[in-house]
């Protein structure tokens, strides 16, 4: 018995360190090389050009005397208004790791800089495990090999098979890949316990 749950255990150690390089969302850095600043960033452009996924990681850049980084309500950030935070980052470089769908909303706290621009607004997407692949197209047989012939039965047109394709599955972006990751590396973990 005790060599049973050593060889049960060692396994579950091998298979969550090898599917732990592959698990991880994207890691988004605010602002790019600007980072989180009040001046040259258009944070509601930079934030429409990607996607957010539970998962992801923003990573905020910053001169922590000037600046820092606010989690807000939806209404505190129409206002901006820094004054009743979710959560506050001060160190200059703070990574917050995106854990829930839905919209998130950051400012800068300092005075006027949420007024200048200094506010990003996300949509965090749930994590997907990426596109389901399309079944394998199976030949469709026409209606014309019932037992009433038609003129065109035997014509080349009407005897062949004929297929039926399915949508083409998208391409998995790299979030949704090492999200993949965890099915497959947990799946066997399953099989263990059924």
């Amino acid at each position: 018995m005790a060599s049973i749950k050593r060889v049960f255990f060692t396994s579950l150690l091998i298979l969550v360190a090898l599917c732990g390089v592959a698990i991880g969302g994207t890691v988004h850095k605010v602002g790019d090389s600007n980072g989180w600043t009040m001046m040259g960033v258009d944070y509601e452009a930079w934030a429409s050009s990607r996607t957010f996924q539970v998962g992801d990681s923003l990573v905020f850049n910053y001169n922590k005397d000037f600046h820092d980084v606010t989690e807000v309500t939806h209404n505190d950030f129409n206002l901006c208004d820094p004054s009743k935070p979710i959560t506050r980052y001060e160190t200059g470089s703070d990574t917050v790791t995106l854990t829930k769908p839905g919209l998130q909303h950051f400012i800068c706290g300092f005075p006027s800089h949420c007024d200048l621009g200094q506010k990003l607004q996300i949509h965090v997407l749930p994590a997907s495990l990426g596109p389901v692949a399309a079944p394998v197209p199976k030949p469709v047989r026409s209606p014309s090999s019932s037992s009433s012939p038609s003129p065109l039965a035997n014509s080349p047109a009407t005897s062949a098979p004929q297929y039926q394709m399915g949508p083409s599955p998208a391409p998995l972006s790299a979030a949704s890949k090492s999200s993949a990751w965890i099915g497959l590396c947990f799946l066997p973990l399953l099989s263990l316990f059924i």
